[in-house]
C-alpha cells in the first residue's frame, strides 16, 4: 500500500470538520453493505473484501488524505466493492445511508483521548448507538475493539445501557474472545505481534 504522511489523530470538534454539509451516499439499492467507522488506512476493509465479495465496504474517514490513499489503493487492487468517504462520523452518519441498510458496523480502535475533559470526542456514546439502531438492519451487528481498557468498557456501558436496542453475543457485561471476521487493522496487527490484550466486542441489534 502507498505511504503518505498524515496526522495520526485529529480533534473532532475543530470547524473544518463541523462546516460541511454531506449528501446521502451513492449506494446499490440492493446488497449487502458494511461499514467501518473511522477506517484510516482501511487495512481491515482491505483483509475482509477476499471474504465478502459481493458486499460493499464503506470506510468512513475523517481525514482526508487517508480518504484519497485508501480509494487509490482500491482502484489499484481492482477492488470495486471497497471505498472510503470523508465523514465525521458523529455529525454525518444520520444522513449518509437509508435507515436499515447496514449489515454490519466496524469500529476498530479508536482514539482513546485519555483526559477528561476530552471524553466527549470519543466515537461512541449514546447518541452514536442510536444512529447505528436505525442504519443498520434488523439482526445487523456491530463489532468494536480496542487495546484500551478503559475506552473499551466505556463503550461497553455505553451499549449495555440500550438492551432494546442491541443485544451482546458474548453475554452481558462481556467481552468477545476472538476476531471473528478474517481481517485484522493495522493496530491490531501490532497489538497480536506484541501479545497485547485486545477487548471485543460484538452486539446485534435487536
Amino acid at each position: 500500500m502507498s505511504k503518505s504522511r498524515v496526522r495520526h489523530h485529529v480533534n473532532p470538534l475543530r470547524s473544518q470538520f463541523l462546516g460541511r454539509t454531506l449528501a446521502p451516499l451513492d449506494l446499490p439499492p440492493t446488497g449487502e453493505i458494511e461499514v467501518e467507522l473511522g477506517c484510516a488506512d482501511a487495512r481491515f476493509l482491505f483483509e475482509r473484501a477476499p471474504h465478502v465479495p459481493d458486499t460493499l465496504l464503506v470506510g468512513l474517514e475523517i481525514r482526508d488524505k487517508m480518504v484519497a490513499l485508501v480509494n487509490r489503493t482500491a482502484g489499484e487492487l481492482g477492488l470495486r466493492n471497497l471505498r472510503a468517504h470523508f465523514a465525521h462520523v458523529n455529525v454525518d452518519l444520520p444522513q449518509l445511508f437509508p435507515d436499515g441498510r447496514l449489515t454490519r458496523a466496524f469500529i476498530n480502535f479508536p482514539d482513546p483521548w485519555f483526559k477528561r475533559r476530552h471524553r466527549k470526542r470519543r466515537l461512541v456514546d449514546p447518541e452514536l448507538v442510536e444512529t447505528l439502531y436505525r442504519k443498520l438492519r434488523p439482526s445487523g451487528e456491530l463489532f468494536f475493539q480496542s487495546d484500551v481498557y478503559e475506552l473499551a468498557l466505556d463503550a461497553l456501558a455505553v451499549l449495555e445501557d440500550a438492551p432494546d436496542r442491541f443485544q451482546n453475543v458474548a453475554g452481558p457485561w462481556s467481552f468477545l474472545l476472538d476476531n471473528p471476521f478474517g481481517a485484522r487493522s493495522l493496530r491490531e496487527a501490532r497489538c497480536e505481534a506484541r501479545q497485547l490484550r485486545i477487548w471485543r466486542m460484538l452486539y446485534v441489534r435487536v
